[in-house]
């Protein structure tokens, strides 16, 4: 199983995609995406569709998402996952 690559929601901050590359991990920001205002089901589509980790802080969406994710994901035989942006530091010390 190959690493995971995350993609850092518009309302983490930016050096979380930062520090998980500092180690080794393949990671990209809303921002550095060019895809800043997206609604949370485009960004999750987008995720899913550059077999993306999605990580946010927007855990009042996360239940609709991951349902909106899995349909998203198996559309485009593709994989879709969110994690909560508080738990994300921890990420880099699973797969570093």
């Amino acid at each position: 199983m190959s690493a995971p690559r995350f993609f850092t929601d518009e309302d983490v901050y930016s050096g979380v995609a930062v520090g998980l590359r500092k180690a080794g991990l393949d990671a990209i920001s809303t921002p550095e995406a060019g895809r800043l205002g997206e609604s949370d089901e485009s960004q999750l589509a987008w995720a899913a569709q550059e077999r993306r980790v999605l990580v946010t802080f927007n855990v009042a969406h996360l239940r609709s998402c991951t349902r909106l994710g899995l349909r998203a994901a198996a559309a485009m035989q593709g994989s879709s996952s969110l994690v909560n942006a508080r738990s994300a530091t921890h990420c880099a010390g699973y797969f570093a």
